[in-house]
């Protein structure tokens, strides 16, 4: 059994849905019937929040069709609608596994608030190191904070964006998963240092990308000390 559940957006407030075409599908019945099924019983769903939909047109090179209506249910409206479901096998089982990711998804978003949360003032630190910085221009806090998104998607925050269906004034951090948030505050920690010991965005992007950089080091009594730099993760 695939996906179930969705957002619209990456966005951490977003709640999460099924939708009638899933549950028609998973309950082997026609994506008609069970559009007439919530038509049937829209006031009992709008109890537990708006009901709303998409049109889609019909596929390209198909033969004329008019546009489909899909609804988007959230967790208590899609639990709501298949009680109203002939409890056969395949809804038993499809019950089950869409509780299983309703749970997963809700789950997810709760550790993206916790996380972004604490990373606040990991972020605020980063701030006020790029304000600190030698080489500090009107565009360091973009460039630094492209080249911790690109290190761990493969995207600057431009595109991860686009590709995460949210506008331009979101911030990165809010779009992130668990997994790329966990990595991206770690990020941010090492190139704090990074920025601490004043070397330049080069030098950062090359440890970022793996790479290992000596120094020297003068020390008060004159005498110079080698020192190894890379990313630890």
């Amino acid at each position: 059994m695939g996906k179930l559940v969705f957002t619209k957006t990456a966005l951490l407030h977003e709640e999460p849905f099924t939708t009638s075409e899933i549950i028609a599908e998973q309950a082997g019945i026609e994506h008609r019937a069970v559009r007439q099924l919530i038509r049937k019983y829209e006031v009992d769903l709008k109890e537990f929040g708006v009901t709303t939909f998409e049109m889609s047109k019909p596929l390209k090179g198909s033969k004329g069709g008019r546009p489909t209506k899909t609804y988007h249910l959230n967790e208590e409206q899609a639990t709501l609608l298949i009680t109203y479901l002939d409890n056969t096998e395949p809804v038993r089982t499809f019950k089950k596994e869409l509780v299983r990711q309703f749970f997963s998804m809700k789950s997810e978003l709760m550790k993206r608030q916790t996380l972004r949360e604490m990373e606040r003032p990991t972020r605020q630190a980063l701030t006020d190191a790029i304000k600190k910085w030698s080489y500090v221009n009107k565009w360091s806090y973009k460039q630094i904070t492209d080249l911790i998104c690109k290190t761990i998607t493969g995207k600057n925050t431009k595109q991860i964006k686009q590709e995460r269906n949210v506008s331009s004034d979101v911030s990165g951090t809010d779009i992130y998963n668990s997994e790329e948030m966990a990595e991206y505050e770690s990020l941010e920690n090492t190139v704090i240092t990074l920025l601490g010991l004043n070397m330049t965005y080069e030098q950062i992007k090359a440890i970022l990308n793996g790479q290992t950089m000596q120094f020297t080091i003068l020390r008060n009594e004159g005498k110079e000390k080698a020192l190894n730099v890379s990313d630890q993760r």
